[in-house]
């Protein structure tokens, strides 16, 4: 399927990507990651991101957690043009409409499992309720745990609470079941579709689990830096009835 040819925003937009541009290395090094990305992306949707090793999926999350900077075109999220921020707004944007969800954990392993998701909370002028949120996610029996005493799933699940308490408007999610067995890897992404249901967030999701799409409100895959599949899915699975 043909990417889109031009990015049409609507009032449903929350993120618009045109003519995205970048490269690492110079002149004869120089190597083009991401060419002429067009796309957008609505308020509330779960957005999957595919491609090989190497099609710039994770350049372009990177680029829209305002982490890396591109080297031309433009990044709209929300009423703003991230790729016109200062180092200094992007540490703001960064604080208040992001959270991160990475493959692996990168919890602090001398804090209780509350502790880290307080971590969030204290970057946040509006953080939600810590203690719903331990139960929503399944750990409250577990709060007062390290993380080296519970199984990994339940730490990727405190790794979401510590995202989700700071009430961020966009989940960047780099390959969050990539490091679970398969059981635990259809706990975790139904727990992401609560989490998209009951919080609202618009959630990406960069994966090599072709599985995911199929509970993906927006599918977007890439092919040597360029979107060569951009579709909404008007037939959605529940997590809990996906099959690999």
């Amino acid at each position: 399927m043909n990417a889109r040819a031009t990015v049409q925003a609507s009032e449903a937009s929350f993120i618009c990507a045109s003519d995205v541009c970048k490269s690492y290395g110079q002149a004869d090094a120089k190597v083009c990651v991401l060419s002429g990305i067009n796309t957008t992306i609505n308020h509330g949707e779960i957005c999957v991101l595919f491609g090989p090793s190497g099609s710039g999926k994770s350049t372009f999350l990177n680029l829209l957690g305002g982490l890396e900077a591109a080297d031309s075109g433009s990044i709209q999220v929300g009423d703003q043009d991230i790729t016109q921020l200062s180092s200094k707004q992007l540490v703001e944007y960064r604080r208040k409409e992001l959270g991160f969800i990475f493959q692996f954990y990168n919890l602090i392993p001398d804090l209780t499992i509350r502790e880290n998701i307080e971590v969030g909370a204290h970057v946040s002028q509006a953080p939600l309720p810590i203690d719903d949120l331990l139960h929503n996610l399944g750990l409250w029996e577990h709060r007062n745990k390290f993380p080296n005493q519970v199984s990994g799933g339940q730490q990727q699940r405190c790794s979401i609470g510590r995202a989700l308490v700071k009430n961020p408007r966009l989940l960047l999610c780099d390959e969050p079941t990539g490091a679970l067995d398969y059981k635990t890897s259809k706990e975790i992404l139904q727990l992401m579709e609560q989490v998209n249901r009951q919080y609202g967030c618009t959630m990406i999701i960069v994966t090599h689990n072709d599985a995911i799409k199929r509970m993906s409100h927006h599918i977007l895959r890439l092919h040597d830096g360029c979107i060569v599949e951009d579709q909404m899915n008007t037939h959605l699975v529940p997590a809990m009835d996906l099959e690999w």
